[in-house]
């Protein structure tokens, strides 16, 4: 038994020797648009975290929470359209956005285009700083009022 606990606690307890090195995570933000050409203004990040969870809620997440694991495969493709950009990490994104802007907003309040962006978010002395590294093309929303 006490070597059954030893062989899973690794995987139960994480090693922190396991990251190199900590770097700003990515977010993706999306924001609609009346026309293709036009430069969106009111940007809303993908998924934002909440600001607070119940201690059931907390529980659950551990065990099952497949929008938040969704969420770390978007990252992880931001990542990767950072590093080499491939039109596979694009329509990935693009897929999700799309597939949350119909969760979302209702019919009535969709513009027609769509376009995401990746942003970095770190801290330079005691300024929080935000830099944009991708800003994809304009999409058309199927379904989204004319």
């Amino acid at each position: 038994m006490l070597r059954t606990v030893q062989l899973l606690l690794p995987a139960v307890i994480p090693s922190w020797q396991f990251f190199k090195s900590i770097e700003p995570s990515p977010r993706v933000e999306w924001a609609m648009a009346a026309t293709e050409t036009e430069r969106p203004r009111d940007w809303r990040e993908f998924r934002p975290r909440p600001d607070h969870l119940s201690p059931q809620t907390f529980i659950r997440r551990m065990f099952w929470n497949p929008r938040w694991n969704e969420s770390l495969f978007l990252v992880s493709l931001s990542e990767r359209l950072m590093e080499e950009p491939t039109d596979h990490s694009v329509e990935e994104i693009f897929c999700r956005v799309i597939a949350e802007i119909r969760r979302s907003v209702p019919p009535e309040s969709r513009l027609p285009y769509c376009r995401f962006r990746v942003v970095f978010v770190h801290r330079e002395g005691g300024r929080i700083t935000r830099d944009v590294t991708h800003m994809s093309s304009a999409r058309k929303i199927d379904g989204a009022a004319p």
